[in-house]
């Protein structure tokens, strides 16, 4: 069985939004569905979008477990974003979360090997 992900995030400003997400991704939209969705392509089958929605903007959490969250929060820093919260809870793994323009919150964890 395969399995992939395509995860939405509502946004009330779809401009500041997309921009934000650049950032905290460090690569453009994958494509545009439409003029008010974005879409990235983080690995193979699992792809993360934006859409204008302001009645739910602000209620997303997501989180993407990542190999090496140190380079992956030091890139973030170089892009000019800075996590809202950091985590370590007592089986080692490890959580940073980053808060969107309108509180969405877009966490990355490392699971310890």
């Amino acid at each position: 069985m395969s399995l992939y992900l395509f995860a939405g995030i509502p946004v009330d400003d779809f401009d500041a939004a997309l921009a934000w997400y650049g950032k905290l991704l460090g690569l453009d939209p994958s494509h545009f569905p439409n003029d008010i969705e974005a879409v990235w392509e983080l690995a193979e089958g699992r792809l993360i979008y934006i859409v204008r929605r302001p009645e739910d903007a602000g209620h997303a959490m997501l989180t993407v477990i990542v190999e090496d969250l140190d380079a992956l929060m030091a890139s973030v820093t170089e892009r000019g974003l800075e996590p809202a919260k950091q985590e370590a809870y007592s089986n080692g793994v490890r959580k940073t979360t980053y808060a969107d323009p309108d509180g969405n919150e877009i966490s990355f964890g490392e699971v310890p090997r």
